[in-house]
């Protein structure tokens, strides 16, 4: 791979392989946080290629990424940043609070 700059931009340029393999140099991936394996989206936009990293999701754990569960995790982040939700030291005092 070789490197340029231009500006405050680094620009990064690869060697299509046969079979049209492309090595994303290391930093790259790094930064992007592509590993091995993981399966990647290409889209033809105006002016070149998008790739977009698609990380697959554990069946077991896609429960977190639902839309709804999501929501969730956004209003309770708020709560955190702003002060307002309940905190609880301890698993016990949380189920306790359902009793009264």
């Amino acid at each position: 791979s070789e490197q340029r700059n231009y500006g405050n931009e680094a620009l990064v340029a690869s060697i299509m392989r046969s079979k049209g393999q492309v090595t994303i140099p290391a930093d790259i991936r790094k930064a992007a946080h592509i590993d091995e394996g993981d399966p990647l989206e290409f889209e033809v936009v105006a002016g070149g290629i998008l790739l977009r990293p698609q990380k697959i999701i554990d069946s077991s754990q896609a429960w977190f990424w639902t839309t709804s569960w999501q929501a969730g995790e956004a209003e309770a982040e708020a709560e955190l940043q702003t002060g307002t939700g309940t905190k609880y030291d301890s698993a016990a005092a949380f189920l306790a609070s359902f009793d009264s």
